[in-house]
């Protein structure tokens, strides 16, 4: 990882009078300029950089990198100044790329994953396969840094100079594979150029983020992104081609001139998921590599973890490994915190689980695939964060209503928004026979006294989340904490 500095052309970057100054690091955040530093004034979605050029003006930064409109900002600051000034049409993708060149080094195989639901557990699977193959591997992405090199992260793709001295610090950690998320925020605002990817996937697409993309072809086309702009020519592309937005991106691997292959259930897929039997705990997964059968017991809460699994195999199918030697890990992966993650088990028999849907598509497929796995109700706590995506509220709701038997209706993170007003959005999707509560506590606690012999309740939104955000502050709250202390509590045990 470079520590003394590089010239600026050294990073890709032209500066328009033709300077080419020492830089001494790279900053995005003014507080973090120093003496000789370029820093980045972008555009952002309340402010523009360009407002803090005179900061960095004023700490004797060698060189800005900015838009057209950064520089009008600060047009008259800019006029007298002799340092270099470097004027991108995307000054993010710029960025990007001169963080790559700033620290150089990376993971030698580096796989992304994108879709709307899943990311997080196939980035963890694909982790998991390696490092039972005897890989120095980690993944990032929502949970932070996990694996043979550990860190915290604020987004679930972080932005590129953080990203690009993550990798850097993971393979002077002795990391060779990694495994990321790519969130279509990410993708939009190019964090991942520069990034040395070797494959990507595709798991699925439904309504999110709303409140950042035009619609739903803008979110795809972000999605794209990975396969189109980030996958250089021949590259890997392992896509669920179960439904229509599947099979669309599959389209877009084969126009790139990616090496696809397809996960699914149908006949077609490369990775084919033949049948399932669940039970109580996990499951039997009958699936096919290119038509051989194999048949693997994964212990794994929900049907939609088998694309999951098979998902991160083609990953690690494409990054070197045979499948052989990936099918013998696979009964040994473990569910990742907060994904149908079993929180606690009642005396009666009666579960609980956590799992982080926070969306009404995947809503639907964390209590259709727990349903196989419960002989008796599927009661489930529900809310909507703030601050969001104000559509999906009903859908929630109706989701919930649809696919399980008892529904109460709960804050996720209300942030600086009604917390009622938020409720009664999920409500109108929820039903008159659905419980509004609005403690979550209370609400995970009438989840649990409810259950009865063979019941399940889902504490569905939250997922691994440690807090509860309300205005701006964020309150210590831990779903599987809670439902542990109301099962004691109802049990008899504290």
């Amino acid at each position: 990882m470079v520590t003394d500095g590089k010239k600026l052309s050294d990073l890709g970057l032209r500066a328009r009078d033709g300077r080419d100054p020492h830089i001494a690091g790279i900053a995005l955040d003014s507080r973090d300029l120093k003496p000789g530093y370029l820093f980045a004034a972008l555009p952002g979605s309340e402010r523009h950089g360009g407002d803090f050029i005179q900061y960095a003006l004023r700490m004797d930064a060698a060189a800005v990198l900015t838009d057209r409109e950064g520089a009008k900002i600060a047009a008259d600051l800019l006029k007298d100044w002799d340092g270099a000034l470097v004027i991108a049409e995307d000054p993010r993708a710029a960025l990007a790329g001169a963080a790559a060149l700033w620290f150089e080094s990376q993971p030698d195989h580096l796989v992304a994953v994108t879709g709307t639901s899943g990311k997080t557990s196939v980035a963890n699977f694909t982790r998991q396969i390696w490092q039972a193959l005897g890989l120095s591997a980690i993944s990032l992405g929502t949970m932070g840094v996990e694996g043979d090199y550990q860190a915290k992260l604020a987004h679930t793709t972080p932005d590129p100079l953080t990203l690009h001295r993550v990798l850097a610090e993971a393979a002077a950690a002795g990391v060779t594979h990694a495994a990321m998320e790519a969130s279509s925020h990410g993708l939009d605002q190019r964090r991942l150029d520069g990034v040395r990817v070797a494959a990507g996937g595709f798991t699925n697409f439904s309504q999110d983020h709303l409140d950042y993309h035009k619609n739903f072809d803008d979110y795809f086309a972000a999605k794209a992104l990975l396969f189109n702009h980030i996958l250089e020519e021949g590259a890997a592309a392992v896509i669920n081609t179960d439904s229509p937005r599947g099979q669309q991106m599959a389209g877009v691997a084969r126009d790139r001139g990616l090496a696809l292959t397809a996960v699914g259930r149908d006949e077609g897929a490369d990775l084919r998921i033949l049948d399932q039997r669940y039970d109580a705990t996990g499951q039997d997964l009958r699936f096919s590599v290119a038509g051989k059968p194999y048949l693997v017991r994964l212990p794994l809460i929900g049907g939609f973890q088998a694309e999951n699994v098979l998902l991160a195999m083609g990953l690690v199918m494409a990054a070197g490994s045979t499948a052989e030697d990936v099918i013998h890990t696979l009964p040994g992966l473990t569910t990742v915190r907060g994904r149908m993650e079993l929180a606690a088990r009642r005396d009666n028999g009666a579960t609980v689980f956590v799992d982080y849907a926070h969306k009404p598509g995947a809503v639907i497929a964390a209590l259709q695939s727990l349903r196989p796995h419960v002989m008796g109700r599927i009661i489930v706590v529900i809310g909507a964060g703030g601050d969001r995506d104000t559509g999906k509220r009903p859908l929630m709701g109706e989701a919930a209503r649809q696919y399980a038997d008892v529904v109460i209706v709960t804050d996720d993170n209300p942030r600086t928004e009604d917390p009622a007003l938020i409720r009664a959005a999920v409500m109108a999707g929820a039903g008159p026979d659905a419980t509004e509560v609005g403690d979550r506590a209370e609400a995970i606690l009438r989840g649990v006294d409810a259950l009865q012999p063979g019941d399940a309740l889902l504490i569905a939104g939250k997922g691994h989340e440690s807090g509860q955000i309300v205005g701006q502050d964020v309150y210590p709250f831990d779903d599987a904490e809670q439902a542990s202390v109301a099962v004691a509590a109802l049990d008899g045990k504290i």
